[in-house]
């Protein structure tokens, strides 16, 4: 009898109205973080620890506010959009914590700013910094995967364009990237 083969692919979505887990098939685990950097934080650890992956890929719905291809898209980095200490560090920046402030995937892609609040308005740091997409967890579960060593993707579906009208066009979108984002999963060689 052969021993099962651990899967190394963790994949953690906000919530199941983003992806049916079942639809990427044994080769991913799946976990919902639930919404914010907190949850986000908290179950990117918990399954960490309990699946030893050697990847995690982010997979969720993302606001436009920045030169970005609607659709699927990677993430090359990302930051905090709502750590505001100034004036113990600037904005972006955890005060008294070393190292970089900004989380690099490794990849090719675009600029992602994580917070705690749904983006429904134009933002000059935005533009400042280099963001083109905004979203609620990347930045936590990259943090994490950062602390233990794990290397990290992120897949982001361009959902709405942070304005005025986000929460309706959340409402309407955030299912259409569930297909794109499985067909991008099974093309991968994992």
């Amino acid at each position: 009898m052969q021993p099962l083969v651990s899967r190394t692919v963790l994949v953690l979505v906000a919530l199941p109205q983003e992806l049916d887990a079942a639809l990427l098939g044994p080769q991913a685990v799946v976990h919902y973080t639930g919404v914010g950097k907190v949850n986000a934080a908290y179950m990117a650890a918990k399954a960490i620890r309990a699946h030893a992956p050697q990847l995690v890929v982010n997979f969720g719905s993302a606001g436009r506010v920045g030169l970005c291809a609607p659709g699927l898209v990677e993430v090359a980095s990302v930051l905090q959009r709502d750590m505001n200490a100034e004036p113990l560090a600037p904005r972006g920046a955890t005060p008294f914590q070393g190292g970089g402030h900004t989380l690099h995937s490794g990849r090719a892609g675009v600029v992602c700013g994580t917070g705690d609040s749904f983006v429904t308005a134009p933002d000059p740091w935005f533009e400042a910094k280099g963001v083109q997409l905004v979203d609620m967890e990347l930045y936590a579960v990259a943090s994490v995967c950062a602390r233990e060593n794990v290397a990290w993707r992120a897949i982001k579906f361009v959902s709405d364009d942070a304005n005025g009208d986000s929460a309706n066009d959340w409402q309407a979108n955030v299912r259409r990237g569930e297909q794109l984002f499985v067909d991008w999963f099974l093309r991968q060689a994992w």
